[in-house]
């Protein structure tokens, strides 16, 4: 081979190599453009889950909103938002305020010792009952205009609502409902928030004659259509012109209606007669 055939086939090898070179430097500048593509993708999706997981947590909560919401008062309701609830015979000249949590424990015994004879009493036109619910159990609280909800639960404010679902069909209804909600058979243990599932108080409503596979109820429970009537009435609990702060208590006239030489609600048949009695008269 002459010295310039073999001049000119290194010359081609070279020419081969500086192309292969060029080629492999091409791909690896394409694999690194998409490794920095992916990065800042992955970069992107992780911010964005991350601002979207700041926007979720600082989104106020079902309960914070029905704050800011519309309130819708039951039927047979009157007063501001509706929160004065006043059931009873016309001619009942007397009526007595009942200040309850539905959550509370010592509540529910004393429906479940006092209600069926306050219940009778009520029937028998000795007195009209006005209904005060209160919410403190779940955290929330009232402060003049002001209205916060606590974080100790949800239960005493989604039952208040339920009751309002109830009061909304008809008084029969509210205080069938009421007992129930009440009773040894559906009221839970101040620990367990049981109240705050929408089932559970339809399947109480389920068990009283009024509010059977009652349509009108199951809504607006399912539909929290008076969550924000709920939280207007803690607030009128709140700021109550008689001074009760605890739950349950009674009222009338201005006067709490307390057990014989208590400073309590009677929590017995016998001590509510002797109190009622000396309230009416009184």
């Amino acid at each position: 081979m002459s010295k310039r055939n073999s001049q000119a086939a290194k010359t081609a090898a070279r020419e081969r190599l500086r192309q292969e070179r060029e080629r492999e430097a091409k791909k690896a500048k394409v694999k690194r453009q998409a490794v920095v593509a992916l990065s800042v993708v992955g970069v992107l999706a992780a911010a964005g889950g991350i601002g979207y997981a700041v926007v979720q947590a600082n989104k106020p909560g079902a309960w914070d909103a029905a704050l800011d919401q519309k309130i819708v008062a039951p039927a047979n309701t009157s007063g501001e938002n509706g929160t004065t609830v006043v059931i009873g015979k016309e001619s009942a000249k007397k009526t007595l305020k009942l200040y309850e949590d539905p959550r509370c424990p010592i509540c529910a015994s004393f429906e479940q010792s006092v209600g069926p004879t306050l219940l009778s009493d009520y029937e028998a036109g000795k007195y009209k009952i006005q209904f005060i619910g209160g919410t403190f159990l779940d955290g929330d609280t009232g402060d003049g205009d002001q209205m916060k909800v606590g974080s100790n639960g949800e239960g005493s404010k989604n039952a208040m609502s339920a009751l309002g679902a109830a009061l909304n069909v008809s008084p029969e209804a509210f205080l069938e409902f009421k007992e129930a909600l009440y009773s040894a058979e559906f009221h839970p243990e101040e620990s367990q928030d049981k109240f705050k599932d929408d089932d559970y108080l339809i399947e109480i409503g389920d068990s009283t004659d009024a509010l059977k596979n009652n349509k009108k109820f199951q809504d607006a429970v399912t539909k929290g259509t008076f969550d924000a009537w709920a939280l207007a009435m803690s607030h009128t609990f709140d700021t109550n012109e008689d001074e009760v702060n605890g739950t349950p208590s009674l009222v009338m006239d201005g006067k709490k209606v307390t057990a014989p030489g208590g400073q309590n609600a009677p929590m017995t048949p016998d001590d509510f007669k002797t109190a009622i009695e000396k309230a009416l008269k009184g």
